[in-house]
């Protein structure tokens, strides 16, 4: 029998995840845009044998009401183009890149997927999001921003197109027989002439299928709608849960759905965020995190209002969120799921301000403590069932992520659940999921969303 083993995504989000990280001595305020800080986060990444890094992303950026960038947490080079440079100086590690699908064209996504699958060796996976900040619109046209459930909608024709055009290859068909000057196989690359709501897509794709058969697709799958888009498509679930109790739920309810669409309830890894502050001991930790908060100073409570959609005037640092805020059913105007996650928390536990922050940054579980004992709060969630993994989300990059594989990592693998050494060269190799097959596409399953309801309501 074989044992279970961890996943590790690494999530790297401009300095890191605190939003004082860019304060922080050790911190390089300008290291997001600097290769030799990315060539040094791929050493370590591949070091800790992690199974990829993960570059969050969104076609905007915000300022603040006096027209300054508060720091870098937004500010970020395009995902493509730095994970396909990534590509030439690592050998294992996966690629994944966030690419919403509400601002982009089907086509040009799956090229340039295909394109970094064949660039990396078979390294690359697509985060497929939504994008919820409606002020983005204004980058693209006069257009308003689609409403939640079309914003879906969309996504789930846009993830059909892609795959199709992935599949109107064969393996097989390049030929490139000199001799015969014969460079491709007869009826091995095809249209796909894809009709429906929001597309109408000829194909075929100009870039061979990818070395994975399909880059892994990965979803966030927060809200119900996301949570079908997760269950119909994803390959891996950057979830978030602050909680093991709302944690166990959620796979639950994500597996139930799984089945639903006809996969097995284990084809979709569960690997949720996790944030955290080490130090040598729990002490160090605590002293580490104080520092970073007291950097930040207000700016905590702004991303928290931000994540929950109220104004930061309405949250008071030492008590509970406002009782009109925990009652209310009504959507978000941001992400439903992020929001849902704090307000679950602080419903149960009636925690305050304060205390929330000391729980989750930016909707992620947050652990402050010694090596040891965040290798403790892996093993429960994952000895539990409730996750395959996380996504790690250091406070400070790059010194978080040394951290972690310098001194959690050893632990782990003693307990017997992580690897010692990668055993193949491909992100699917990693982790653990099957190449898709072929599918001809003279009998292509793939067909217009609008024709399969997307069902919340399960």
């Amino acid at each position: 029998m074989i044992r279970r083993q961890l996943h590790f995504g690494l999530n790297v989000l401009s300095a890191g995840m605190h939003p004082a990280a860019w304060l922080a001595k050790e911190s390089d305020p300008l290291g997001y845009i600097k290769p030799e800080q990315w060539l040094r986060l791929v050493q370590v990444a591949e070091k800790g044998t992690l199974d990829a890094i993960f570059l969050a992303d969104e076609p905007g950026l915000n300022l603040a009401a006096d027209g300054t960038l508060p720091g870098p947490s937004w500010a970020a080079l395009d995902p493509l183009v730095l994970l396909s440079s990534l590509a030439s100086i690592s050998t294992y590690i996966g690629l994944a890149a966030t690419v919403s699908t509400t601002y982009e064209e089907p086509y040009n996504v799956a090229r340039r997927f295909a394109s970094l699958d064949h660039v990396s060796r078979g390294r690359a996976a697509w985060n497929v999001v939504t994008t919820v900040d409606a002020t983005v619109a204004g980058n693209f046209g006069t257009s308003p921003h689609p409403p939640r459930e079309e914003r879906y909608a969309r996504a789930a024709e846009f993830v059909e197109v892609a795959r199709a055009l992935w599949d109107s290859w064969d393996d097989n068909a390049h030929v490139a027989d000199k001799a015969t000057k014969q460079f491709s196989a007869p009826g091995a690359i095809r249209r796909i002439n894809y009709r429906g709501k929001y597309f109408r897509v000829d194909g075929p794709l100009n870039v061979p299928r990818p070395p994975q058969g399909h880059p892994v697709l990965m979803q966030a799958g927060g809200s119900p709608s996301g949570l079908d888009l997760a269950a119909r498509y994803a390959d891996v679930v950057f979830a978030a849960q602050a909680s093991l109790q709302d944690a166990l739920a959620y796979t639950k309810d994500l597996r139930r759905r799984i089945e639903a669409y006809g996969r097995p309830p284990d084809s979709i890894l569960v690997m949720p965020g996790l944030s955290f502050v080490l130090g040598g001991t729990e002490a160090e930790a605590q002293a580490r995190n104080t520092e970073l908060n007291e950097l930040a100073g207000e700016q905590r409570r702004e991303w928290l209002a931000w994540q929950i959609s109220v104004e930061p005037d309405a949250l008071e640092w030492d008590k509970p969120l406002p009782d009109w805020l925990l009652s209310t059913n009504e959507a978000a105007a941001g992400a439903q799921g992020a929001r849902d996650i704090v307000l679950n928390l602080a419903r149960r536990e009636r925690l305050t301000v304060r205390q929330l922050l000391d729980r989750v940054i930016t909707w992620h579980r947050l652990v402050v403590g010694s090596p040891e004992q965040l290798a403790d709060a892996i093993t429960e969630w994952f000895l539990a069932g409730a996750v395959d993994g996380f996504n790690i989300m250091p406070d400070v990059e790059p010194s978080g992520a040394e951290a972690f594989v310098e001194h959690v990592v050893p632990i782990l693998r003693r307990r017997g659940l992580f690897r010692h050494e990668y055993e193949g060269t491909m992100l699917r190799d990693h982790l653990g999921l099957a190449r898709p097959d072929e599918e001809p596409c003279n009998t292509l399953k793939y067909q217009p969303v609008t024709d399969i309801a997307l069902n919340n309501d399960r």
